[in-house]
């Protein structure tokens, strides 16, 4: 089982949606799969970034609900970013 280390970023990201329900439990059970090492399903889209994100991976938590992670070699992912494609992107 790995450790999620929220980056402050994250959390700040985190806030905007906390009146939306459907997309932070969308986020709770990718979190979940990341936490338990369980490989993220093909409907997510999971993919390495490249440029500024370069070494991080992203997926689709749900529709434009991106999820940007780290996972280390080591028992720690780093939850980098949450949002819009626009959000973190633009």
């Amino acid at each position: 089982m790995k450790r999620l280390q929220p980056t402050t970023q994250y959390r700040k990201d985190l806030k905007r949606y906390r009146n939306q329900p459907k997309k932070l439990a969308a986020l709770l059970e990718v979190t979940r799969m990341l936490e338990n090492e369980q490989p993220i399903p093909a409907e997510y889209k999971p993919h390495p970034l490249h440029g500024e994100y370069e070494g991080c991976i992203e997926c689709h938590v749900q529709g434009d609900f991106l999820l940007i992670w780290f996972d280390e070699e080591h028992d720690i992912i780093e939850l980098v970013r949450v949002g819009s494609h626009s959000e973190l992107f633009g």
